[in-house]
């Protein structure tokens, strides 16, 4: 089982405009361990009740019924990106998964300090919500979330905006 320090302790590397990014999609054996579905659930209505009081929360719907939706919509990402049932192929329009997460970012402009803050508040809600998971597990999870998360950055310090193509995301099976 996970430590609170172990989960607080997952690492964050930088963004490099325009490299491939290598990632994995989670284990289902992560989609098991938290529970499910109500567990998945759980951990992101958790995450995004943290996203509401956190700096990137002006990215959100500040209207609650509308941030309902956002919760809701956005753990069905989740279950299904992590092997549980297909439950987000109609907002995905076909798309696959990770491209269609790539694009609807795209609608805002995300810097490497945007995409830190998501990080850490999900560090967050992992160490609140899932320590009676495996740590190799969670490693897993977090390895995706860190490495896809780079795909999502379009705004640099220089000031110059770059679109991650889908092409530069390597699922590695």
């Amino acid at each position: 089982m996970a430590t609170r320090k172990e989960i607080m302790a997952l690492p964050l590397t930088n963004v490099e405009k325009g490299a491939p990014v290598h990632f994995k999609n989670p284990p289902a054996a992560f989609f098991d361990a938290i529970g499910g579905e109500a567990g998945m659930k759980e951990l992101m209505y958790d995450f995004y009740d943290k996203i509401y009081e956190s700096k990137i929360a002006h990215f959100f719907p500040q209207d609650e019924d509308e941030f309902e939706k956002v919760k809701e919509k956005n753990t069905k990402f989740f279950v299904q990106i992590c092997g549980g049932p297909k439950v987000y192929e109609d907002e995905s329009k076909g798309m696959e998964l990770n491209e269609y997460m790539i694009r609807i970012h795209d609608d805002f402009s995300i810097n490497e300090n945007n995409r830190i803050e998501w990080l850490g508040t999900m560090r967050e809600a992992l160490a609140d919500k899932a320590q009676h998971v495996d740590i190799e597990l969670i490693r897993e999870f977090w390895d995706y979330l860190e490495k896809f998360s780079k795909l999502t950055v379009n705004t640099f310090a220089d000031g110059s905006t770059y679109y991650a193509a889908y092409q530069q995301a390597k699922e590695d099976k």
